[in-house]
């Protein structure tokens, strides 16, 4: 199975990084880190509120499974990375239903190599 990791920011200093599985997004995600996809480059998936190792500073993770790319997405899924740290008690109820995170100002801004 193919396997790559990408960071994305919303703020400097805030880098959220991501694991994907699926060899059409993977290239996907290296079209928007090229320039050559420029309409749908925000980043959408499910939280799963447990760390992950490749994306230590935080206590949630994104479902590999359930990432997409997006151009526009609905308000009820927008939040900033430490907004959900912050309120992830609060997380796949009210705020955030399903567990459906698109953080609508998220900019991939690297590929993560291993140990990187």
């Amino acid at each position: 199975m193919a396997e790559a990791y990408f960071a994305f920011t919303q703020h400097p200093g805030q880098e959220f990084v991501f694991k994907l599985t699926d060899e059409e997004k993977i290239a996907h995600a290296r079209r928007i880190l090229s320039g050559q996809e420029k309409d749908r480059v925000h980043v959408h998936g499910r939280i799963l509120k447990r760390k992950e190792s490749y994306n230590p500073n935080w206590d949630y993770h994104l479902d590999p499974d359930t990432i997409q790319f997006f151009e526009v997405a609905i308000e009820v899924c927008d939040a900033n990375m430490q907004y959900v740290e912050d309120h992830l008690d609060e997380a796949c109820g009210a705020f955030l239903p399903g567990c459906h995170w698109c953080p609508w100002d998220s900019r991939l801004t690297r590929e993560v190599k291993p140990n990187s």
